[in-house]
């Protein structure tokens, strides 16, 4: 018996593609208790089951990233008419940081330490 082709798989729906992962692992519950109970007639099984997990959770992920992908493309869209009055927005606050900094700067004079007061006497 062949390994799946992951061609089946893509022509599933998101819907249905969670269903078969879900029941694709329940599966594979039943195998491992079936070797547990030393029931287990086909062995190759194990192979050929967790091939077809890989492939419908890569296919579930590719799917994810593709629509996380268009949202990103969508916001970036978004974002490039509203980026000139941000721009503007975070150059005035650097601004004014750069100015709190410098009229915060006072001289700081070193007080003498009790131990260098028993030195000199």
């Amino acid at each position: 018996m062949p390994l799946p082709k992951i061609d089946d798989a893509r022509t599933l729906s998101d819907q249905e593609l969670a269903d078969e992962i879900l029941a694709a692992k329940r599966e594979l519950f039943e195998l491992r208790l079936q070797q547990a109970t030393r029931r287990l007639e086909k062995p190759h099984q194990f192979k050929h089951l967790k091939h077809r997990i890989a492939q419908m959770m890569t296919i579930a992920r590719e799917r994810q990233l593709a629509a996380l992908s268009e949202e990103t493309s969508q916001s970036v869209s978004d974002s490039a008419t509203t980026q000139p009055a941000q721009a503007e927005a975070e150059e005035a606050v650097k601004a004014d940081e750069q100015e709190s900094v410098s009229e915060q700067t006072t001289e700081v004079t070193p007080e003498s330490s009790p131990s260098e007061e028993n030195k000199e006497e």
